[in-house]
């Protein structure tokens, strides 16, 4: 071959390797999103809002469509239970039972929520620590049966004591029944959604129920966009985070789009109880008043940063939950 053949063939094969590369690149999947951790929690079972007031069959067909939707995301979630609406109708106690029995058969876990979701705030702590103990009584029946211990407890409105000295109290309380406590880094208003768009489901109105629902997606996007922010700003870093909900017909029918755009916001599912293993989470919390805050503003004000205001619900959301 001589010289003038051969340094045409080389730059054939070079163009041609060249071409195949950029094809390669055309088609090569897009990269993954930031990996980023959450655990899901639900609030109030076996229903919360509006629906503590629907049948039984109610509740039943609503927890079946959020155990299907985590079922179907692989999300371990932790629901924690509210004992008063066990007996809220006549008649349906066994039912309404049932309805954390099928939680415990979708492979989740319940926790304490008290019996009647007491303001920390106007009672008294020897009160609280009594309704903590009767919140106790049917949850704990249930987990044993399945071989589970009741180990996490949340505190309803996130309300934690007015002072040091009866938060430090409560807490000491909690230790010796073997609690852990599970706190929250994404707040959010989500009840308020809930009961309007509950409202609207009850007149048959599906226009403000898919108003209200979009509404929610977007907003929940923002919360956590927010919460990303102030993860890093506390601790330079992005937290594994704990994401909690109601147990509502809206929740029902869009926890899944919930789901969807946590994924796509690079989020995976895992357990309460490894979210809880991360250092963040043994950080000290100072915080003692009146408001029920995430535990990241609770950090933050501990570390002097001072609290951060949180974006708002739409107006027009406010405005039908206030008509009410």
């Amino acid at each position: 071959m001589n010289l003038k053949l051969f340094t045409t063939h080389v730059i054939i094969c070079l163009l041609a390797i060249v071409f195949v590369a950029n094809v390669k690149g055309q088609h090569r999947p897009p990269e993954k999103a930031t990996r980023r951790l959450a655990a899901v929690t639900f609030d109030d079972l076996p229903a919360a809002g509006r629906s503590r007031n629907y049948n039984a069959n109610a509740i039943k067909a609503m927890t079946s469509k959020l155990l299907q939707t985590f079922a179907s995301h692989r999300i371990p979630v932790v629901g924690f239970v509210t004992e008063k609406g066990l007996y809220q109708r006549t008649g349906e106690v066994d039912e309404r039972i049932a309805v954390l029995q099928m939680w415990l058969d979708a492979g989740q876990e319940l926790g304490n929520h008290m019996f009647s979701h007491p303001s920390f705030n106007t009672t008294p702590l020897a009160v609280y620590e009594e309704d903590v103990i009767r919140g106790e009584t049917v949850t704990k029946m249930l987990l044993e049966k399945k071989g589970m211990k009741l180990r996490y407890f949340r505190y309803p409105f996130f309300y934690t004591g007015l002072t040091l000295e009866t938060k430090q109290a409560f807490e000491t309380f909690l230790a010796q029944r073997g609690y852990t406590n599970a706190p929250a880094t994404i707040d959010n208003q989500d009840y308020l959604f809930a009961d309007v768009y509950a409202r609207a489901m009850e007149k048959g109105d599906q226009v403000t129920m898919k108003r209200v629902a979009d509404a929610y997606v977007a907003y929940m996007e923002r919360m956590m966009e927010f919460y990303e922010k102030l993860s890093v700003d506390v601790f330079g870093r992005e937290i594994p985070q704990i994401f909690y909900v109601h147990a509502s017909p809206l929740n029902a029918d869009h926890f899944q789009d919930l789901a969807q755009m946590l994924e796509r916001r690079g989020y995976s599912f895992v357990s309460l109880e490894q979210v809880l293993q991360d250092k963040a989470y043994s950080h000290p919390d100072n915080y003692a008043g009146p408001k029920g805050i995430s535990w990241l503003q609770r950090w933050a004000v501990t570390e002097g940063q001072g609290f951060r205001t949180e974006p708002d619900v739409p107006e027009f959301v406010k405005k039908l939950f206030e008509a009410k």
